[in-house]
């Protein structure tokens, strides 16, 4: 339960810290924001650890988080236009 609970709050930290460096107005609330940060989490750890940048189990660090809730987030500007 922890675990989870840590997830989301990081979850939350990291999308909104991607929203302010995106240029733009994201309209997103709370709960769009968390899953922005969550998939950028995920994104950043499957990407690290194809590149070998981390180990199987091994997560993925604050800023590559970032990176990657940053790069869902252009993604989802593309396709938006």
């Amino acid at each position: 339960m922890f675990g989870l609970l840590t997830a989301i709050i990081i979850g939350f930290i990291v999308g909104v810290i991607a929203k302010l460096i995106m240029p733009g107005k994201e309209n997103m609330g709370f709960i769009v924001t968390t899953l922005l940060g969550i998939a950028g989490s995920i994104v950043a750890t499957y990407a690290g650890q194809a590149v070998g940048w981390y180990e199987a189990g091994q997560g993925a660090g604050w800023i590559a988080s970032i990176v990657g809730a940053f790069l869902l987030l252009w993604i989802y500007q593309k396709f938006k236009k």
